[in-house]
């Protein structure tokens, strides 16, 4: 008979811990079955489901090199999550760097002059380029930044151009010029596990990348983007090596081992921890032994102010979309990655404006836009989705 996945009531990542693994998670009868309990740490083991004891868990990535925190980018939820994790290993590990996907190599001295104090939120967003480069909402991350900042915790720009991996995705490797590649080394060839990953979001991707004479390369760019984030990790921890690096990153580079990881070992780093958070309403059998070390119980507040699920960039015509969340409002709509919002209700697009009317948008109401794929000018409608 197989185990249904352990229950208990939510503790702090440093709290006293006694757990039972026998109460099941099922519910009430006619209740719709949930996977833990908010607040709640769980793994997989040979017997299922477990929880996990939090101060063991803390003990454990605090004697790590790398713990990697992995992300939904427009979750505050998992925002909220990895600063309180921060928190905690900052606590017990006090010799502490964290890296951020967020931000390319070049805006470096940026962040050096951020947490010695010498600039402004506004002049540190403004001057590492937020909205171009990254383009998801910053008051999300801001609590992460202002953290380092005060306890004086170097922060890591792990990322590169977004130019490199796309050019690895159309030429190769091997026909990228080296003064592209912004020292990033050959990467460590992908396991298994990881091309299996890769095949179904490359399936998912459009029509001009699909085929098997493209798909080695798109693995070969998601790979060289691990590298990169890998590499700034690892040169930190020959200069400092008993500190411990914190990486706030998506989830994707995280899952598995498969990413950033497996990179950071090919490098010569070996103990690495990976934590992620979990949706309630998921059913626990998704959480499979290797995922990561635990996974963080989070509820998604039915508050939350709207989110249209994009990351977008000023263009001189408006806003252009560099990403879209799969499921959002935006996908919904129809938006893709490319496309450039010229108007948004009938006024001109700019990031600052559209981000202040969809916070304000009423649920169940519709937000037309304008926009610009190609050569061709498009009206879409977004739909918000009505209050639960």
């Amino acid at each position: 008979m197989k185990r249904k996945p352990p229950c208990d009531s939510p503790r702090s990542f440093l709290a006293a811990l006694v757990l039972t693994t026998s109460a099941a998670c099922s519910g009430a009868p006619g209740q719709a079955r949930t996977c833990g309990e908010p607040g709640q740490w769980l793994s997989a083991a040979k017997t299922g489901v477990v929880p996990e004891n939090p101060v063991a868990l803390g003990e454990r990535m605090a004697a790590q090199q790398v713990v990697l925190l992995g992300e939904a980018h427009d979750s505050a939820e998992d925002h909220r999550w990895q600063l309180h994790v921060l928190a905690r290993l900052h606590a017990r590990q006090p010799e502490m760097a964290v890296g951020f996907e967020m931000f390319p190599r070049r805006v470096q001295p940026v962040l050096d002059q951020w947490v010695a104090g010498s600039l402004s939120e506004q002049d540190f967003l403004t001057r590492a380029e937020w909205d171009k480069v990254w383009g998801f909402d910053a008051r999300d991350y801001l609590p992460l930044f202002h953290f380092a900042r005060m306890n004086r915790i170097p922060m890591l720009a792990l990322n590169v151009e977004r130019s490199l991996v796309e050019a690895v995705g159309k030429q190769g490797w091997d026909g990228v010029p080296e003064s592209q590649k912004e020292g990033v080394s050959r990467p460590a060839a992908p396991s298994p596990g990881y091309l299996k990953t890769l095949r179904g979001v490359f399936d998912h991707h459009p029509v001009k990348q699909r085929g098997d004479e493209t798909f080695p390369r798109f693995v070969e760019a998601q790979t060289v983007w691990d590298r990169a984030m890998a590499q700034p990790i690892a040169d930190l921890l020959k200069t400092r090596p008993g500190a411990l690096v914190v990486g706030i990153l998506g989830a994707g580079h995280v899952r598995h081992g498969h990413g950033v990881a497996h990179q950071l070992k090919d490098l010569g780093i070996t103990r690495v921890g990976s934590l992620l958070t979990w949706n309630q309403a998921d059913d626990c059998a998704g959480i499979t032994r290797g995922l990561a070390d635990a996974v963080h119980v989070v509820r998604e507040p039915a508050a939350n102010p709207p989110r249209l699920g994009v990351a977008m960039e000023a263009h001189k015509s408006g806003i252009r979309i560099s990403d879209v969340t799969a499921g959002s409002v935006a996908d919904q709509a129809g938006l893709k990655s490319g496309d450039v919002i010229l108007e948004m209700a009938g006024q001109p697009a700019r990031i600052d404006a559209l981000r202040v009317l969809v916070q304000r948008q009423p649920a169940g109401t519709w937000l037309p836009l304008k926009i610009r794929r190609g050569s061709e000018e498009l009206d879409l409608v977004a739909r918000f989705p009505t209050a639960p």
